[in-house]
């Protein structure tokens, strides 16, 4: 598998999140990850307790890659664009998380990528609007919703390849990140800026 940066674990006391990422994260492989709108990434325990289950094993939060791992907050259902306040961060949810062979490996777990894209529910990338610290328990306070309805798991759903979604998602082409608007298709919807 190589140096990875995915295996997380629980910290006691505040975390600070920047622009930058989150203080203290190793980014290894910076070509697909560390970008500002990849600066944290959410993940839910609900969602670590269903992989379990599938996975006959335990799963623990961090074990997915998550920076935060959320509880009672559905992250693949955040609209993208959605804006959270968690401590003292505001963070803007910005894309789902696309699976790889590094997060297969990480599991141990052949033909993962397929089984994790089929279930369809893969956390969200955050970028940091507002830097601030945030610990274990904090809330997610949802700032401010765009009107689209595209969620995290309609992103991702297109990006493998289902093009009926392309008309939906087409809706929130101005709250995705560039590179991410390139990839589907959809960068002559918006200017070359994007939302940056």
């Amino acid at each position: 598998m190589g140096s990875t940066g995915i295996d997380k674990r629980p910290v006691p006391g505040p975390v600070r999140f920047t622009g930058s990422g989150v203080h203290g994260d190793a980014v290894v492989d910076r070509k697909h990850h560390g970008a500002w709108y990849q600066a944290a990434y959410a993940f839910d325990v609900e969602d670590l307790r269903f992989w379990s289950a599938e996975l006959g094993r335990e799963l623990v939060p961090g074990n997915a890659g998550e920076n935060l791992s959320l509880v009672g907050c559905d992250a693949s259902t955040a609209l993208v664009g959605e804006r959270w306040r968690i401590g003292g961060a505001v963070l803007r949810v910005t894309a789902p998380r696309d699976p790889c062979r590094v997060f297969a490996g990480f599991w141990e777990v052949k033909g993962l990528v397929k089984r994790f894209a089929a279930v369809g529910r893969p956390g969200a990338y955050l970028a940091v609007e507002q830097p601030g610290e945030i610990t274990a328990g904090d809330p997610v306070d949802v700032l401010s919703r765009p009107e689209h309805a595209v969620t995290v798991a309609d992103v991702l759903a297109l990006n493998l390849g289902d093009r009926d979604r392309r008309e939906h998602v087409v809706a929130a082409a101005a709250d995705l990140p560039e590179k991410l608007r390139v990839k589907l298709g959809l960068a002559e919807l918006t200017g070359p800026e994007g939302i940056r």
